[in-house]
């Protein structure tokens, strides 16, 4: 079955985005489509007031629904309309019988006529004019709503008249609970207008910038973040498939911030893996190397312990067997032990020891079996440290005793009796130096360093017990504390020296 290809997180982070952009723009439209309806019923409830207070008016003063009273409570009342533009008045069968657009008021109150209106002294007279305008008024959609829609509720008409926007409310008259006509006022509210056109153009430039701001923290997760990640992977997945294809990421190595961190344990971990993998395929062959020779002396020595008769030339062929059994199975058990030492120092946790009462333990044990053998090899613990709270690193324990027992074991094959073996510690700036150094006959070895290689077998008589994986085993160890060691023969004395460099603990 085919794997489906998972979504980079850059395309899961442009999704999301993008579905959360897209909800707040349908909020944004279904506000900005109620931003205006909403200011229109503000006006209304205005309107409504104006409304109630001018049919109490009517009620009150007693004022007949006909022209000529209507015209007269106009010319009285006009304060009641002063934040209005214009009020029309119609009869039940929706004719207009009053406007205050007819009416030659304040101009300060109402809006402005086009006409000239003139009327006679006894003010019934108008002009032509007047009475044409009344008609064309009438021609007007009022009286069709009145007809066909009303329906004894409110009824808000909101239309651009000459570019100008205008707010009407239509209701119906009601004096003594007899209906008797209908009024509408009008209002001119271009600022409502105005007030949608800002909130449109100030939520347009919010989500402009808002997603100017995504796509800049976009390309800068995309660059800083996801790229790296993405070599990466890549470098790993080329290390699993064990693929010729060379991928840098050196250049990433260079950020001091938490991917440069990841980068930087990644390719250490890497490379410390290959390095295992490179030490067990090195193993394997000197081991394969080492048993070699002593199988080769079995095989022989079994084919002549038939032929040979003689019982003494017998018994050497049988020691001869022996030895070299017993050397294939010290090779195969320490080889098996330090391959589970390497695997279990990748498990151990460091933490703060002090190296002086390690060194004290390892010494007393040796300074016990030395007089169980009854050998007089003096071991002295010489601190040149200055300090009542001793030093400390961070390491292993356990395998930091190893390490002391192992070049404790190697100076005493190599001492003889009434011989001294001296362990000093010093302090330099950053690190405690530890030397060990017996009175033997030195290293024979140009290279000193060749002593820490694996089945190293360069060693006297009483060392052939051991397989040549200790000093081995010792420089592995030391390596993983950050530590260096070095062997070479004393200066102006018989005898050899190991110095281990370990870093304090800080």
């Amino acid at each position: 079955m085919k794997q489906k290809n998972s979504a980079s997180i850059l395309k899961k982070f442009l999704l999301f985005n993008f579905t959360v952009f897209s909800i707040l723009g349908i909020f944004t439209i279904i506000y900005l489509e109620a931003i205006q309806p909403n200011l229109v019923k503000d006006r209304t409830a205005n309107h409504k007031v104006i409304i109630s207070n001018t049919i109490d008016h009517f009620d009150r003063l007693s004022i007949d629904f006909t022209k000529e009273g209507i015209r007269t409570f106009l010319l009285s009342a006009r304060f009641l309309f002063q934040s209005l533009d214009r009020v029309q008045f119609y009869d039940l069968q929706g004719n207009l019988i009053g406007d205050t657009n007819i009416l030659d008021l304040d101009q300060n109150v109402f809006s402005r006529s086009d006409f000239i209106i003139e009327e006679t002294l006894d003010g019934k007279s108008i002009t032509p004019e007047i009475q044409e305008r009344l008609v064309e008024e009438e021609k007007d959609n009022v009286k069709e709503i009145i007809l066909n829609q009303y329906s004894d509720q409110l009824i808000t008409i909101d239309e651009i008249i000459k570019n100008d926007f205008f707010v009407s409310t239509l209701s119906k008259v009601n004096i003594n609970k007899n209906d008797i006509g209908f009024i509408v006022v009008s209002e001119q509210a271009n600022e409502i207008i105005t007030a949608v056109k800002e909130r449109k153009a100030f939520i347009v430039r919010t989500m402009i910038a808002v997603a100017i701001v995504i796509l800049i923290f976009s390309l800068f997760l995309n660059k800083y973040i996801l790229k790296p990640i993405g070599l990466l992977v890549k470098f790993s997945d080329a290390i699993k498939k064990k693929s010729d294809q060379s991928i840098d990421i050196k250049k990433v190595f260079v950020r001091d911030d938490e991917i440069g961190k990841l980068t930087v344990s990644i390719d250490e971990m890497t490379k410390e893996l290959q390095q295992r993998t490179n030490r067990a395929e090195t193993f394997s062959n000197d081991l394969a190397h080492e048993i070699r020779n002593p199988l080769a002396s079995l095989k022989s020595a079994s084919e002549l312990l038939d032929k040979i008769t003689e019982k003494n030339e017998s018994e050497k062929l049988l020691k001869i067997i022996n030895h070299d059994a017993e050397r294939i199975e010290r090779l195969i058990t320490d080889y098996s032990q330090m391959l589970k030492d390497e695997a279990s120092l990748s498990r151990e946790k460091m933490k703060k020891v002090n190296i002086i009462d390690i060194i004290n333990s390892v010494v007393e044990d040796f300074k016990l079996d030395l007089v169980n053998q009854n050998k007089k090899i003096s071991i002295n613990v010489r601190d040149k440290i200055n300090t009542k709270n001793g030093y400390y690193i961070f390491g292993i324990s356990n395998r930091l005793e190893q390490v002391i027992a192992n070049l404790l074991d190697n100076s005493i094959s190599f001492s003889q009796n009434n011989q001294k073996i001296e362990i000093s510690l010093e302090e330099t700036s950053s690190n405690i130096l530890m030397s060990i150094k017996d009175e033997g006959p030195g290293f024979s070895e140009t290279s000193t360093q060749k002593i820490f290689k694996r089945f190293y077998s360069n060693r006297p008589t009483s060392f052939g017990k051991h397989s040549g994986l200790g000093l081995n085993i010792v420089k592995n160890i030391i390596e993983l504390h950050k530590g260096t060691i070095a062997a070479s023969n004393r200066i102006n004395t018989k005898g050899a020296q190991v110095e281990v460099l370990l870093p304090k603990y800080s």
